[in-house]
C-alpha cells in the first residue's frame, strides 16, 4: 500500500484572507515503510512575508524571491502523490492550503476522502496530553535535535516515523521482499529537489549443495552433541 505523508509551510493561517503556501515536502510509505523517495519544493507566494511566519519556518521574502510559482510546479506535485492517501498532522490546515492552491491554477482539488490526519489518531490514542509534532516525538522516542525551525520536509519525514507508530510500530514494516533499494539523488528544477531510488532484485541467500556437504560433514563428526541426548534407536 502506497501512502505519502506531507506538510507545509505558510505566509499565515488562512488563504481566504490572502496567505498563501511557500514550502510542501512529501515522503512516501510503501506497506507503512519509508522508501526514500521524496518531493520536496519551495513556492514564492507573491506575497510580503509576515515577521510571525518567518519566525516560525525562516523562510524570508529574499530567500523565496526567486523560488518558482506553485502553478510552475504544480504538476511534479501531482504525479509525485498520484491517488495514493496523504497524511498530515491537522490534516484540515494542510489540505486546505494544499487545495487552495490547486483551485487557484484550475487543477481539481485533493477529495477529503483521501485525508488521514494523524493529530486526531494521537488525540484517540492519548486523550488529554499533549498532541503537538514536537510533545508526539517526544513521547515516542523519535530523534528531533536536528530541528530548530519548521520545515516542510524534515516534519514529513518526522511525521513518517510517528504515523507507523501511531499505526502499530515499526514491526508493521518487517517483512521478507523482493527487493532492495539504491538511492540516487536527482536534482531538478530550481526550488525542488526529488530523492529517486533506483531497485534491484535481492541476491539469493540460501547455501549452495557444496556448503550442504560440507555442514553434514562437519555434523556427522560431532561427538554426543547435545540435540541427541535421551534419543534412542
Amino acid at each position: 500500500m502506497r501512502e505519502i505523508v506531507f506538510d507545509t509551510e505558510t505566509t499565515g493561517l488562512n488563504p481566504a484572507t490572502g496567505d498563501r503556501l511557500v514550502e510542501i515536502g512529501c515522503v512516501e510509505l510503501i506497506n507503512r515503510v519509508e522508501t526514500g523517495n521524496s518531493f520536496h519544493c519551495y513556492f514564492n507566494p507573491q506575497r510580503p512575508m509576515p515577521y510571525e511566519a518567518e519566525q516560525v519556518h525562516g523562510l524570508s521574502d529574499r530567500f523565496l524571491s526567486d523560488k518558482p510559482l506553485f502553478a510552475d510546479q504544480v504538476e511534479a506535485l501531482l504525479a509525485f502523490i498520484g491517488d495514493s492517501p496523504l497524511i498530515a498532522h491537522n490534516a484540515s490546515f494542510d489540505f486546505g492550503f494544499l487545495n487552495w492552491e490547486l483551485r487557484a491554477c484550475g487543477r481539481a482539488i485533493v477529495d477529503l476522502g483521501r485525508m488521514v490526519d494523524t493529530l486526531q489518531i494521537a488525540r484517540k490514542m492519548h486523550p488529554g496530553a499533549k498532541h503537538s509534532l514536537d510533545a508526539l516525538c517526544s513521547r515516542y522516542g523519535i530523534d528531533r535535535s536536528h530541528r530548530v525551525k519548521h520545515g516542510a520536509l524534515l516534519d514529513a519525514q518526522l511525521l513518517a516515523q510517528l504515523y507507523v507508530e501511531l499505526t502499530g510500530g515499526r514491526q508493521i514494516g518487517l517483512m521478507m521482499t523482493e527487493t532492495v533499494v539504491e538511492e540516487t539523488l536527482v536534482i531538478t528544477t530550481p526550488g525542488m529537489t526529488v530523492t529517486a531510488r533506483t531497485i534491484r532484485a535481492i541476491r539469493p541467500h540460501s547455501a549452495s549443495k557444496e556448503e550442504l556437504e560440507r555442514h553434514h560433514d562437519f555434523v556427522e563428526k560431532l561427538d554426543a552433541p547435545l540435540w541427541l541426548e535421551g534419543v534412542t534407536g
